[in-house]
């Protein structure tokens, strides 16, 4: 199975945007915090993160089935392809196992949460605290590209409490400020 230095290698040169390479990475730590949690392979679940949306940006109407082809020539395990699969609801892949099932409920809460930090006066999300994420979340105004009912359902199918998941998916995105261009201007 390939690595996941060689995953980030993939993602890096399939996407050129810089904010979907952050999202990509977003997804990436809030997975491996999940994997932590539940017992689960770090860096499998990490791969699935960081290639989730490796095919968006060259073949956005083939996203992600153009992904997860060329991950299947390359050798990654059919749990990473179908948990990239399930990640999008209109594929009709069904989310099975743990691993897609955190990936789909992780996607649209990263971009909610980066998003909330990008109108922030010091865009930084080390200061964003969960009752303020929380009202982002229902300003239907706000972001209007993330699709609450996913999250809800995501938090719903990973068996965790929506708010809790908010918290949860929060800090381990604050512990990776740096990496994810979030410690503010």
């Amino acid at each position: 199975m390939p690595s996941f230095e060689e995953a980030l290698a993939l993602m890096e040169a399939w996407t050129e945007s810089e904010s979907l390479r952050r999202h990509m990475r977003a997804v990436e730590v809030a997975m491996r915090a999940y994997a932590r949690r539940f017992g689960e392979d770090e860096e499998l679940w990490a791969i699935a993160g960081v290639l989730h949306d490796m095919d968006y940006e060259k073949y956005p109407e083939l996203h992600p089935y153009r992904g997860v082809e060329e991950l299947k020539r390359l050798g990654y395990p059919e749990e990473v392809l179908k948990a990239i699969l399930g990640h999008a609801s209109y594929t009709g892949v069904p989310r099975e196992s743990l691993m897609a099932k955190a990936l789909f409920a992780v996607d649209e809460l990263t971009g909610l949460i980066t998003a909330a930090v990008y109108v922030r006066p010091d865009r930084s999300i080390l200061g964003l605290e969960l009752p303020s994420l929380k009202k982002k979340f229902k300003d239907k105004a706000f972001a209007k590209g993330v699709n609450r009912e996913e999250i809800r359902l995501g938090a719903e199918e990973l068996g965790v409490a929506l708010e809790e998941h908010m918290a949860f998916v929060l800090e381990a995105m604050k512990k990776e400020a740096r990496l994810l261009g979030l410690e503010g201007a």
